[in-house]
């Protein structure tokens, strides 16, 4: 399936029998469950396991397409995870999505070089975690309010109840990473829908509490592969 969505699109939570991969052609797509959120811009596309709960928003004029997978096969990715797309990958994931018509067989054998092809995909660090620790929530929510207000662990433990150390804990515990990893992925996850938008890059770094636009730069670069700027071409 194909379809072609307006800034701020949302589809409401639900889920499907069979796997997913969902691919903005153009624009932005993100992925929202209780567990995180999880992003894709042109260059990336997203898996959904089976019967995984989800809703996506959609950042920028986007064309969306996705491709669904049989449930008994099974994939690497248990949790949703955004996939690097190839040249091959694209061109396979848009002519499944796009191409109704084409005998069964011939979609058949398509999707399973698709998913040949998605197994040799590195995943991409555009996922952020949903906490489930109250202090740990209402400290994330507080840096998500105002990206350009600057937080120190400490100042953030104070506003919210708990020691430095104790929040340094769970970061680790609940996301697998540190406070600035978080900060800077969160960041990033802002970026990229600013971005879709056609902000530019001199306000998205701003904005998204970056010191200068080459710091943005430089990060996004080396996140992403290529510089920001390039998504506005």
């Amino acid at each position: 399936m194909a379809k072609t969505l307006t800034n701020g699109s949302r589809i409401p939570r639900h889920h499907h029998a069979e796997h997913q991969i969902v691919y903005p052609s153009e624009g932005v797509a993100e992925v929202r469950t209780e567990a995180g959120s999880w992003i894709a811009p042109a260059d990336r596309a997203i898996w959904i396991p089976a019967g995984y709960r989800h809703e996506h928003h959609f950042y920028g004029p986007t064309r969306f397409h996705t491709v669904g997978f049989p449930s008994e096969l099974a994939p690497d990715w248990t949790t949703p995870s955004v996939l690097a797309v190839l040249p091959l990958v694209r061109e396979l994931i848009i002519t499944c999505s796009t191409s109704p018509d084409l005998p069964d067989a011939e979609l058949v054998a398509l999707r399973r070089v698709l998913l040949d092809q998605l197994r040799r995909s590195p995943e991409q660090p555009l996922r952020l975690p949903a906490a489930s620790d109250e202090r740990l929530r209402k400290a994330c929510a507080l840096v998500e309010f105002d990206l350009t207000q600057v937080w120190t662990l400490a100042g953030l433990g104070r506003a919210v109840g708990a020691g430095e150390r104790t929040l340094t804990r769970l970061f680790r515990t609940e996301f697998g990473m540190t406070y600035p990893q978080w900060r800077t992925q969160l960041r990033l996850h802002n970026a990229v829908q600013l971005l879709a938008e056609q902000i530019p890059v001199t306000v998205v770094a701003h904005r998204c509490g970056w010191s200068s636009a080459s710091a943005f730069i430089e990060v996004y670069r080396r996140t992403l592969g290529h510089t920001p700027g390039a998504r506005l071409k």
